[in-house]
């Protein structure tokens, strides 16, 4: 089924067909229930619904498959610029390199990115109303073992002191803004996203057992003290024990214990799905857990508050990007990576496109950084084009289409009043973040955006499905599965805007994690140093900036400049 071709009949005049198709795109999405019930009221003219006006934005599907498919791009020498460092991906890892290599004195350095905007899942737009995120809208506050991350945040202003474990106390104005969470189920919104509501007595039980379970991971430690699960991964213990928990799914571990109730399997596939885009079958029981354990650092403690802002992460790549504003070229997209041979092997070629396709320019450096995913080394890299190592097939990616809607007013809704997170029980979709609720606009024009990860069991027909279904159809979709808790949304929405993330984040199947191959994928290959959160297996800020920071670091011991280790 093709959304595009779904929606190609919306121009025809035999409004049954205009219908029945609009069901058959729901049915696929949402499920047959939501076909039937939602979405496809009729106006009084008989004529289905309309579907606002707005645009599909971002994520350059089309001229990325160019360089997929191969574009022979070659530049003379005489006309290669010369520079010290260049670094592919301006996204979080990206940006995070550029700075560490500028504050160390480096500034021969040019960053280049596909996207017409830096930031790669983390960017925001804006609009009269407010700010908003288009992927990546919070960061857990770091603790004081993360030193590095306490420095950036700092700098930011994010903090308003520090705790009596020496932890940084977070701003009270960035802090998730209270009620944090909400879940729709069965006509009404409840606080949490844990359904107390309805639950009986082995719920209950099974839900306090599955808490002792993880707080047994979040008092584990190895024989040097290390915890299983921390930030950033790197940084938590090697042993075998947790790393076990790799070889089996989220469901598997769940099976195994026996937690059967239905609304905690809900509750932790919500998880699986909210941070890595997969299913209970799908993740990595230790990816599961590392959800859940990895926020807190003692029983006693509670998980680590969200800092976040009206346009989620989009804030830090403001401030990363402003340092290095020079520095980064929106609009460009590398076509190759040629490493020097012979006695040109400290050299490093690198040939860009505009995205316009009107241009092109080359670089002669001396160190790369390839702060892309992992999945593009072997259209870009030569030498992986022509013999793409084995470990590069194991990086597998989720699709993501994320919603904003522009909404004239809030709609009306039952039950608990509205949050900051808002959760449809057993929706496919993650429900939405409420951007103007963060900046207390609980009155007037809103904007929420939607996020509905695509979780097939094959990463590639979950691309096709994403991309097969045009911008009406995301928004159609959007508003069929937000008219269950808001009957009233398409009458209060102005304007619906749809980014498609083909390759969002990784996914932490059983047994990537522990395995050989992130390993591989992060070493260093001809002067090209490695740097994206796949790398750690987890799509995290922290793991994007904690790559970024050791590939610069990396790059400039390799270049005989003495620096102090941050990470």
């Amino acid at each position: 089924m093709a959304g595009s071709t779904v929606f190609s009949v919306l121009d025809r005049s035999e409004r049954n067909d205009v219908v029945i198709d609009r069901r058959t795109l729901l049915a696929a999405f949402l499920g047959a229930p939501a076909a039937l019930g939602l979405g496809c009221r009729q106006t009084a003219e008989g004529d289905p619904p309309a579907i606002p006006p707005g645009e599909l934005v971002g994520a350059s599907a089309d001229f990325g498959h160019l360089i997929r498919d191969g574009i022979n791009v070659r530049i003379a020498d005489a006309d290669l610029e010369q520079r010290d460092v260049v670094i592919i991906g301006g996204g979080v890892a990206g940006l995070t390199a550029a700075r560490r290599l500028r504050r160390a004195g480096l500034r021969n350095v040019t960053l280049l990115e596909l996207e017409s905007s830096i930031g790669g899942t983390a960017v925001s737009g804006t609009s009269s109303v407010a700010s908003f995120p288009w992927g990546a809208h919070y960061v857990p506050a770091p603790r004081k073992d993360y030193p590095a991350l306490v420095e950036l945040f700092d700098e930011m202003e994010c903090f308003e002191g520090v705790d009596e474990r020496g932890d940084p106390i977070p701003a009270e104005h960035l802090v998730a803004r209270y009620p944090q969470e909400r879940v729709f189920y069965k006509g009404s919104w409840y606080e949490g996203l844990y359904l107390q509501a309805g639950a009986d007595a082995a719920d209950k039980q099974q839900f306090e057992t599955f808490h002792n379970e993880i707080m047994k991971w979040v008092r584990w430690r190895d024989s040097a003290g290390k915890r299983a699960f921390t930030l950033p991964l790197e940084d938590g213990s090697r042993d075998d024990e947790p790393f076990q928990l790799d070889a089996v799914s989220m469901a598997q571990w769940m099976d195994d214990h026996n937690f059967s109730s239905p609304r905690l399997r809900w509750y932790a596939d919500y998880a699986c799905r909210d941070d890595y885009g997969m299913r209970l079958e799908q993740t990595s029981a230790w990816a599961g857990i590392f959800y859940f354990a990895s926020r807190t650092s003692s029983e006693t403690e509670d998980s680590r508050p969200f800092i976040t802002w009206p346009e989620g992460n989009g804030r830090i790549i403001d401030h990363l990007h402003n340092e290095v504003r020079d520095l980064a070229h929106a609009g460009w997209a590398v076509a190759d990576v040629r490493p020097g041979r012979g006695e040109d092997k400290s050299q490093i070629d690198v040939v860009a496109c505009s995205a316009d396709g009107k241009q092109r320019r080359g670089i002669r450096c001396r160190r790369v950084i390839f702060a892309a995913p992992q999945f593009l080394t072997k259209y870009l890299i030569e030498d992986y084009r022509r013999s793409t190592p084995a470990h590069v097939a194991t990086f597998e990616y989720g699709s993501w289409a994320v919603v904003n809607l522009h909404l004239a007013s809030a709609p009306t809704s039952e039950g608990f009043p509205l949050a900051w997170d808002n959760v449809i029980y057993e929706s496919p979709g993650l429900g939405y973040v409420a951007a103007t609720y963060q900046r207390g606009l609980d009155y007037g024009p809103a904007i929420w955006t939607y996020y509905y990860p695509l979780t097939d069991a094959d990463p590639k027909a979950a691309r096709q499905r994403l991309l097969d279904v045009d911008r009406e159809g995301w928004a159609e979709i959007a508003l069929a599965d937000l008219s269950r808790p808001h009957q009233n949304i398409r009458e209060v929405t102005e304007r619906v805007d749809v980014m498609r993330w083909g390759h969002a984040m990784i996914l932490p199947k059983p047994g990537f994690i522990s395995g050989v191959d992130r390993v591989r994928a992060a070493q260093p290959f001809r002067g090209i140093h490695f740097a994206h959160s796949d790398l750690s297996g987890v799509a995290l800020f922290e793991e994007a900036f904690y790559r970024g920071l050791r590939a610069a670091e990396d790059v400039l011991e390799s270049l005989g400049r003495e620096t102090e280790r941050t990470v």
